[in-house]
């Protein structure tokens, strides 16, 4: 008889082993605290999708094609694809077969009540309205309450956050705190907001401020997450200035994690109890479902209060849809409504979160300067600390991020001066860090994967003298790193 059980440690990977086996005569052996660093996927590949090499001469001549921009790529050219991880992951077999009894029904269909009761139970929300993605939701939030002028606070305000906000005439303003701002500083919850900031913004703007709103992770912030205290520390300012709280929350399962593993008196709850802690302080929430609803499309806009849930459901059906499909099909809702609790499945996170950290440890072996901790998501390369020889003015994290490409095939993305660097009134500020996100889709790649994706840092980072900077040929005004193109400052490749 084998019997294993699980305690506190197993290696680096954080999960621990004591196996005994018991031999008819009673005699056996006992091991304990098995040795095994290997980072185990807690799955099994079903469908395989294959991916395509590519030379470094065909790189060159594809990116320079795309105009130097890595969206404008197509992705059968790209090997290892890290651009984004909203939904680009890999849907588990029992949400395929759950998208088999989607109900494509235009009203009352039976998968939108499903989909509304796993976001209920997990939210508590009063009002759950779908939406075909995050942005979806945002627009429609922001278009149904904000006027000219006002401010919405965050820890700090995502691209397409941003961009809806600043789209009504309102302010789109970030209050991180200090540390959040420093790439190499080693701190447990670096997406915090910065309350002080927060109390100062609410008692010197008094009645133009209809929402404040905190990320979790903290995506512009290098993917770091929030802690509770600090969720709820927003709650209690917002009460006391009646304004209420919602959060940005496409990675909330990846917070409860962190929340687990480092905020005191919370390792023995689970990620769906902490979730529910958090959602517990917030008034409403946005959400690009495509990220930790764990699918390929979706998002929902959770509301409590009446009256901005009817405005919001009218303003929903002149774009999206009925409200209840929101612009997505049945079986998509069903795929949800299993993908969030799936998101909050222990041992996927230990996984998910390990993966990311493996990576980080390889990179900060070999002096790689990246954004410390890792975050949940993604690894964030500090472009800025790398390759100081290329100014703001010339884009050092998008030239990284072509680099990248060039030389392995990997597709990242910048969080920099080309995403952040033009303000409402169309002057150019750099970015507060020029960063190349590398984000990871969910259940899609291997270890052996990111061993490769390492080696190809580690070379980049050898040779990065030799990167020059960019410079826009077309800078489009709304969302630019989208379609932006470039040349390159000195004219080679």
């Amino acid at each position: 008889m084998l019997q294993i059980g699980f305690g506190a440690e197993f290696g680096a990977y954080g999960l621990g082993c004591v196996a005994r086996l018991v031999r008819g005569s009673g005699v056996g052996w006992t091991l304990m605290n098995a040795p095994f660093k290997s980072i185990i996927e807690p799955f099994r590949i079903k469908s395989v999708e294959p991916i395509r090499f590519t030379t470094r001469d065909e790189r060159i001549t594809k990116l320079a094609a795309a105009g130097y921009n890595p969206f404008l790529l197509k992705a059968e050219d790209v090997l290892i694809d890290l651009l984004t991880d909203s939904g680009t992951g890999a849907m588990s077999k029992y949400q395929w077969a759950g998208m088999m009894r989607g109900d494509e029904s235009y009203a009352g269909a039976d998968s939108f009540y499903r989909f509304e009761a796993a976001v209920r139970d997990i939210t508590g929300f009063k009002h759950i309205i779908p939406t075909h993605q995050g942005r979806a939701a945002e627009r429609i939030l922001f278009g149904s309450v904000l006027k000219a002028g006002d401010i919405v606070p965050n820890n700090t305000h995502f691209d397409t956050t941003r961009a809806n906000i600043e789209a009504q005439g309102a302010i789109a303003l970030d209050l991180p705190v200090a540390e959040g701002r420093q790439p190499s500083l080693r701190a447990p919850f670096k997406g915090n907001m910065d309350l002080v900031a927060l109390e100062q913004c609410l008692g010197d703007n008094a009645g133009k401020v209809p929402m404040v709103m905190i990320t979790i992770t903290n995506n512009s912030g290098g993917g770091q997450p929030v802690s509770l205290a600090n969720i709820r520390g927003a709650r209690e300012i917002c009460q006391r200035h009646h304004v209420p709280l919602l959060l940005d929350c496409c990675r909330f399962a990846e917070n409860a994690w962190f929340i687990k593993q480092r905020e005191p008196g919370m390792a023995e709850a689970t990620p769906i109890e902490i979730a529910r802690q958090m959602f517990a302080c917030a008034d409403g929430a946005t959400m690009s479902a495509k990220k930790d609803g764990m699918c390929n499309i979706g998002g929902f806009l959770a509301l409590n209060d009446d009256g901005w849930a009817e405005t919001a459901k009218n303003n929903l059906i002149l774009t999206e849809g009925f409200p209840t499909y929101g612009g997505l099909a049945g079986y998509d809702l069903e795929a949800l409504a299993i993908g969030f609790y799936e998101a909050l499945d222990e041992d996927y996170l230990r996984y998910r979160i390990r993966s990311i950290e493996y990576l980080g440890e390889v990179l900060t072996k070999a002096d790689v300067p990246i954004v410390q901790p890792t975050g949940g998501h993604a690894v964030y390369i500090d472009a800025k600390a790398m390759l100081p020889h290329i100014p703001a003015s010339e884009f050092p994290a998008w030239a990284l991020a072509c680099a990248l490409y060039i030389e392995g095939g990997v597709r990242g993305v910048e969080i920099g001066s080309v995403m952040f660097g033009r303000q409402p009134d169309g002057s150019e500020k750099p970015a507060a860090m020029e960063l190349v996100r590398l984000a990871f889709p969910r259940r899609v790649y291997t270890q052996s994967h990111v061993d490769y994706l390492g080696e190809v840092i580690l070379h980049v980072n050898q040779q990065r003298d030799k990167i020059c900077g960019l410079k826009f040929t077309n800078a489009p005004k709304v969302l630019r790193h989208f379609t932006a193109q470039f040349a390159v400052v000195d004219g080679s490749a």
